[in-house]
């Protein structure tokens, strides 16, 4: 009797339907191996030099990666927002320490995940590594195009180029508003440039109607012109 129950309850086990994986899901709460953790203005998420073991997933807020030259001076190399990733780089096996200080620039909640958890999601859920391998691409080919930027295009191309990522451009159908707090200096880190160079190209892109300024940026797809034509 105990035989046919168990077998009973094995077949309707496996009738049920499986659970779908979605990774919108997996991104947006706690769970095995992740923890939501909330940053507020300026402060460290994790340090230059460092363990690496957890990717970090940004849910909310703005967070800026810098690094320090061994002379001590220090470069804003990317200013990250909702939908990136942080110390993804801990996933590959010959990263054992950080390479850049994540900062957050604005309150932020992040998605804290465990390095073995990362690694377990990504083999098991197709759907999640396809959603990362398609992330980590566009991450690089940004990264290609940054070194292009640097090397090839003016200070003021690189500044609307920098705004306009800032924005999201491409992402959203709308003009997105960049966070408050940045300062000008972080921008001519990012850009390669003066912070009188960034003021002096800030005030002319106002007054070309190109971006607005009161209390917070608000920049304009209008700003593309000044990528397209020089």
């Amino acid at each position: 009797m105990s035989t046919f129950r168990e077998l009973r309850t094995r077949r309707h086990a496996l009738q049920k339907p499986s659970k779908i994986f979605d990774p919108k899901a997996f991104l947006a709460t706690a769970g095995a191996g992740r923890t939501v953790r909330l940053y507020r203005a300026k402060q460290v998420i994790f340090t230059q030099g460092e363990a690496a073991d957890h990717v970090f997933y940004i849910q909310q807020g703005r967070v800026k990666l810098s690094v320090v030259s061994k002379q001590g001076k220090e470069a804003t190399i990317a200013l990250l927002g909702p939908g990136d990733f942080l110390g993804e780089g801990c996933i590959a096996s010959d990263q054992s320490f950080r390479l850049a200080t994540a900062t957050a620039i604005s309150r932020c909640s992040v998605l804290k995940i465990e390095k073995s958890e990362m690694l377990h999601t990504l083999h098991r859920e197709h759907e999640f590594s396809d959603l990362f391998v398609v992330y980590v691409i566009e991450r690089h080919n940004r990264t290609q195009a940054d070194l292009v930027d640097q090397l090839f295009n003016s200070s003021e191309k690189r500044l609307a180029r920098a705004l306009l990522i800032l924005a999201r451009f491409g992402k959203k159908p709308t003009s997105d508003t960049v966070i408050p707090n940045i300062s000008q200096e972080t921008l001519a880190e990012m850009v390669g440039t003066t912070r009188s160079r960034v003021n002096f190209f800030m005030n002319r892109f106002r007054k070309l109607g190109f971006i607005e300024y009161n209390g917070v940026l608000q920049v304009h797809s209008s700003l593309l012109e000044i990528v397209l034509h020089e």
